[in-house]
């Protein structure tokens, strides 16, 4: 029988005949305890542990294991049942699309009780028409409809949803911001085994791409719910849970502070850093800015200074990393402010738009840039649009990494596929290789960097690391970028135990 760790995890594991990065000398890597217990050339282990299970690889290459940084775990899953509205390129065309799907649920309308339809992935922002209550009703009737964008701060009702969730979106029908996210989380609230059937999927399709672990910040409180899954069965990869501010009591009460393992958690659950959102979004236009948008305003502080800086005190106080979204310039400069009157480390998700006299501190600060390349894709034409002659320093991770921020590289999905290999592409070709010329390629990363940025620092396993690897079918430092993009995993390991393949 395989040796069991001691901890109780996986048993003893060598993989044979495999390659690092950009070294095409094949070496031999023992797991051990969760733990990289030796690397050595291939076929130097004369001696094993006993039990040993020895795994051939036959020249494949090893990574360390990726990471996405920032995740929406239930709404990535969730969007597998929903209505795809990715490629809509109108206002009219979207409500098209969803009247199509309203058959299937029209027996069951809003004075029946039945589901709503709900609809993920539109971008109004570079919409020639605008989304309006009366073009959705026209296409939708009496069956209750949500559309939520890709962003996740604007949802689009129609008048029977409307009436079911006891709100007043207005006659554009949609809501913003805070009220968006609650409807968000009340068109989540699906039976547990519901919810958890679809991130078990979810996550498998995770571990499939190399991923390892992911940031988890789910808009409520989230180590319950994973508890529950890990309980289940769940081991795709490991989950940091984030905290937000109407919950820190409770987590300060519990004990609980950023990199803490979760009891009863498997070795795989761990507390994840607080949450703070103190900006909108480019695509509903209420990310807060210096200069205003051509519509006019300058978008939304959804937090004041005052209140942010009382938040990091705490979030330092009470041993939570503090992480903030700031997309605006407007928005990354109050977040500064706040870390220096602070005085304390943390993250600042997203850092789409960043004046440039602000780039060096993010450095000086000790921050992480906890950013979404793939975004800059996504929204580059939206980007053009509403910060046109200022985009040199939109999205831009080239600018942030010089400055000496530390780039930590997620998807923010759903917002985009919790898919590491898109990110990672992203990043180091600006394009999506739909004929379009890269979108400022001064801002790229190169491959060792986006690595590096996805696996916590490392692009090279070494020994003592946790041993959570994987096995790739090609150099990822030497492929063509198409077969980067689309990297094939051969197999993944978290704390030695194959999550994917083996």
């Amino acid at each position: 029988m395989p040796k069991t760790a001691p901890d109780g995890g996986a048993p003893d594991l060598l993989l044979t005949g495999v390659h690092q990065p950009d070294d095409m000398t094949p070496c031999d890597i023992l797991l051990s305890g969760g733990r990289v217990a030796a690397i050595a050339p291939a076929g130097s282990h004369a001696t094993v542990p006993p039990g040993t299970r020895r795994v051939e690889f036959d020249g494949r290459f090893v990574i360390p294991g990726l990471w996405d940084e920032h995740v929406h775990m239930n709404q990535w899953a969730l969007t597998l049942g929903r209505v795809d509205l990715s490629g809509a390129a109108s206002a009219r065309e979207a409500a098209a699309v969803v009247g199509a799907h309203v058959g299937g649920v029209r027996d069951g309308g809003a004075s029946s009780g039945g589901r709503t339809l709900v609809g993920v992935g539109f971008r109004d922002a570079v919409w020639a028409d605008a989304p309006s209550l009366e073009l959705l009703d026209g296409t939708t009737g009496g069956v209750p409809v949500a559309l939520i964008s890709h962003d996740l701060h604007c949802v689009w009702l129609n008048s029977a949803a409307a009436v079911r969730y006891g709100v007043n979106p207005g006659p554009d029908g949609l809501l913003r911001e805070e009220p968006a996210f609650a409807l968000t989380r009340e068109l989540g609230r699906l039976p547990d085994s519901d919810v958890d059937a679809l991130v078990r999927s979810a996550g498998a399709a995770a571990a499939a791409q190399g991923i390892v672990g992911i940031v988890d910040l789910e808009m409520v409180w989230n180590r319950d719910p994973w508890l529950r899954r890990i309980a289940d069965g769940f081991d795709s990869f490991r989950v940091e849970a984030g905290v937000y501010p109407q919950d820190l009591d409770r987590a300060v009460a519990e004990g609980m502070r950023t990199g803490q393992q979760v009891p009863g958690g498997a070795g795989l659950l761990s507390v994840g850093p607080l949450k703070v959102l103190i900006d909108g979004s480019l695509n509903t236009r209420t990310a807060y800015c210096v200069d205003p948008y051509p519509h006019g305003g300058r978008g939304l502080l959804t937090v004041s200074e005052s209140e942010l800086l009382d938040l990091l005190g705490r979030a330092r106080d009470t041993g939570f990393v503090p992480a903030v979204h700031a997309i605006g310039d407007g928005a990354n400069e109050v977040a500064l402010n706040a870390f220096a009157a602070a005085g304390v480390k943390g993250r600042i998700e997203h850092a789409q738009f960043v004046r440039r006299q602000d780039f060096a501190r993010f450095g000086e600060l000790g921050l992480t840039a906890s950013v979404q390349p793939a975004h800059a894709l996504d929204d580059r034409d939206a980007a053009d649009a509403n910060w046109a002659g200022r985009t040199d320093r939109a999205f831009p991770l080239r600018s942030l990494l010089d400055a000496g921020a530390t780039l930590a590289l997620g998807s923010d999905a759903p917002v985009a596929p919790l898919e590491p290999w898109t990110t990672m592409s992203a990043a180091t070709t600006r394009a999506r290789g739909d004929g379009r010329e890269p979108w400022h390629p001064e801002q790229a990363l190169t491959r060792r960097e986006a690595l590096a940025a996805s696996a916590r620092g490392r692009c090279r396993i070494r020994v003592g690391d946790p041993a959570d690897v994987v096995v790739l079918e090609g150099d990822p430092l030497t492929v063509d970028d198409a077969a980067f993009a689309a990297m094939p995993v051969a197999a993944t390991l978290v704390a030695g135990r194959f999550s994917f393949g083996g």
